[in-house]
């Protein structure tokens, strides 16, 4: 059998490497060799062949974490599609970056962090169509995988929409920590007479131990922003300060970073493929083209952005001593 003419270490250069078209086409005319020596099939068989378990995904990822330390973050975020119809895995998802409804694929992501390191350790693509999965359900998957890895974090950190009773109950039956955002009408009960909503409440600024109905106690705080805002957070450390509080929210932050990382610098959004396995395969790869921004990054302190810039920085130098037309 003759070995492949495109290899994932091939399409995962061609990833870091390119800013706008991350097509098959486009990577075909990239990669080295005699020109049009790889055709672009080559590129669409070699998505197709890769993995669509996260456990390929861990294994590269696991040489930058420490398992017993840091925290976990999960959250999602919509791949934008916008001009998308005939692409499978797209449906209508909420785009925190449009504050509206917009085309795209829904990847549901658990990173690893302890401040300086932000690592992904695990993701799932939401598509209720065929394995009828909703997004709690993935949450508690990717919780159940992570304690079969051996994962002993300090906390687990998620936005209110993954704040349900039975999730809570599982990372307290982990022996896990959490801390999470609540919303404004979630019921709490603070002085053992009824229920009311969370924003009805007096939290003084060190925050409020009240009992989680069919839960058990937690303590929460209330944060008003400048712009008049307010925020309510909950987490199962009853001894917990305002400090600590702020500390998880600054780690829960980096996921954002993440987010923001993937779709930038490693073109996860750019696949046009119409198949689901071309897709998955597409956003596989650009998950590990950014380990091998972050791993730069933990070496060398480069950010991911300029480890970007300094490969079309060199490029436009010698284009300008040599200008080929």
């Amino acid at each position: 059998m003759n070995p492949p003419k495109c290899t994932s270490s091939n399409f995962v250069n061609f990833l870091i490497s390119t800013y706008q078209a991350c097509s098959c086409s486009e990577a075909s005319r990239c990669l080295p060799g005699e020109p049009e020596s790889i055709a672009h099939d080559s590129v669409k068989r070699l998505l197709e062949r890769q993995p669509h378990h996260t456990e390929a995904l861990y294994n590269e990822a696991k040489r930058l974490i420490r398992p017993d330390e840091g925290v976990l973050v999960i959250d999602d975020s919509t791949l934008d599609k916008p001009y998308s119809h005939q692409i499978e895995l797209v449906t209508r998802h909420w785009s925190g970056k449009h504050h509206r409804v917009v085309q795209g694929i829904n990847l549901i992501s658990t990173i690893w962090t302890d401040g300086s390191g932000i690592v992904h350790v695990d993701f799932r693509i939401y598509n209720p169509n065929k394995d009828g999965k909703n997004k709690n359900d993935h949450f508690r998957d990717m919780l159940r995988a992570a304690d079969e890895r051996k994962f002993q974090p300090n906390c687990v950190i998620f936005d209110s929409w993954y704040s349900s009773i039975d999730n809570l109950k599982l990372i307290r039956s982990l022996k896990w920590h959490w801390c999470t955002r609540f919303k404004s009408n979630r019921l709490v009960d603070p002085d053992h007479s009824h229920n009311r909503p969370v924003s009805d409440i007096d939290i003084p600024p060190e925050g409020r131990v009240v009992h989680l109905r069919q839960y058990g106690f937690i303590k929460v705080f209330r944060i008003v922003h400048s712009d008049g805002e307010t925020e309510h957070w909950a987490t199962d450390f009853l001894n917990a300060s305002e400090s600590d509080r702020k500390s998880f929210k600054d780690l829960g932050w980096n996921i954002e970073e993440y987010h923001r990382g993937i779709k930038q610098c490693c073109g996860i959004e750019r696949c046009q493929g119409r198949k689901e396995v071309v897709q998955r395969g597409h956003i596989f790869l650009s998950l590990l083209a950014f380990l091998r921004f972050e791993s730069h990054r933990l070496n060398t302190g480069s950010s991911w952005y300029e480890s970007k810039r300094s490969i079309h920085r060199s490029a436009n130098s010698r284009f300008i001593a040599q200008p080929g037309f």
